[in-house]
């Protein structure tokens, strides 16, 4: 049983104005009262508007999703990014030298407010730059691994996923078609990972999508690092290609054209790039399912629990198994 599950009600309902502006100004910080929920599902954030001072984001840690060292974990690279000059968004060290604190219940980190846009990923110009960086990160990624952060694997992302969704979410009229497609499809990403035993994993941002990245000042900024798990280099880069296969070859030999610079990617890598493509897909359903009891996820997701949507997907997933038999994609 999830923590969603164990009441009808949820804990982020205990998130009040009173909360988040108590838990902020705890902080040494002088509040105006000015409060924007910014779009985020699995935890609660907000810019919270400052007197005299620039506005800063409140991040209110899912309960029971992350343990205290895995967060502290996930503030530690992210500082260390920024030592190396990595352009990141890093938590804020109060008074305590802490960057976590406890407040009504809930795990706070406070983040300094950064503006930007999302990176133009038909602009090469951008698709380099974001390859150069991606490398420096990847630099310091490498440099040790994690201790309590998980890693990337087809059990976790792939058949937990897959079981739970069976279970619980896809139509009966349907469950055949999943059963068949996704126990071909597993099979297949579990013979890719068994032939990709030589590739290395190390500390990766972990969910490096556009919506991640806040363009600002000719440089990406890299937000979010929520995610952040041992993992292959390529889990960075694969979120940043989109459009025919072509356009991809194309997005992906500017990205490794920068990435080349400060960092030799591992071509071998390549052949991961449908499977994680496929793992991310099947991870998605099973994280909108066992959310399903936040009453924010039906109101953002109202088509999940539908027969169209399964149906789409299975559509979908025969895509990828198809995408998994072709050739990887090339270094143009």
């Amino acid at each position: 049983m999830t923590d969603e599950e164990a009441s009808p009600g949820h804990p982020f309902d205990q998130l009040g104005p009173d909360v988040l502006l108590d838990a902020v100004e705890s902080r040494g910080h002088v509040v105006d009262g000015r409060l924007l929920e910014l779009n985020s599902y699995e935890n609660r954030v907000f810019q919270v508007g400052r007197e005299d001072a620039d506005p800063l984001i409140a991040k209110f840690y899912r309960p029971e999703r992350w343990s205290d060292d895995q967060i502290r974990e996930e503030h530690a690279f992210t500082l260390e990014l920024a030592e190396h000059e990595v352009p990141v968004v890093a938590p804020m060290i109060g008074p305590d030298g802490e960057s976590l604190f406890p407040y009504g219940g809930f795990r706070v980190a406070l983040f300094p407010r950064r503006g930007g846009h999302p990176p133009e990923l038909d602009n090469m110009e951008h698709v380099h730059v974001l390859g150069r960086h991606l490398a420096i990160l990847h630099n310091v990624g490498a440099a040790h691994g994690f201790t309590h952060r998980p890693r990337l694997d087809v059990q976790s992302y792939g058949h937990d996923s897959v079981a739970f969704c069976t279970e619980h979410f896809v139509p009966a009229d349907l469950a055949e078609s999943w059963t068949t497609l996704t126990r071909d499809l597993l099979a297949a990403i579990d013979e890719i990972w068994d032939q990709s035993r030589d590739v290395d994993v190390i500390r990766v941002h972990g969910d490096c999508h556009p919506g991640n990245v806040l363009w600002r000042d000719e440089a990406p900024n890299f937000i979010d690092l929520d995610d952040t798990r041992m993992a292959p280099a390529v889990q960075d880069l694969f979120m940043l290609l989109s459009g025919e296969r072509d356009e991809q070859e194309q997005q992906l030999s500017e990205i490794l054209d920068g990435y080349n610079e400060f960092r030799d990617f591992n071509p071998a890598e390549l052949k991961l790039v449908e499977a994680l493509r496929t793992l991310r897909m099947l991870m998605f359903c099973a994280w909108i399912g066992r959310r399903w009891h936040d009453p924010a996820f039906p109101r953002a997701f109202p088509w999940f629990n539908s027969g169209r949507f399964w149906g789409d997907m299975i559509l979908d997933l025969r895509m990828q198994m198809a995408a998994l038999n072709e050739q990887p994609l090339r270094i143009l």
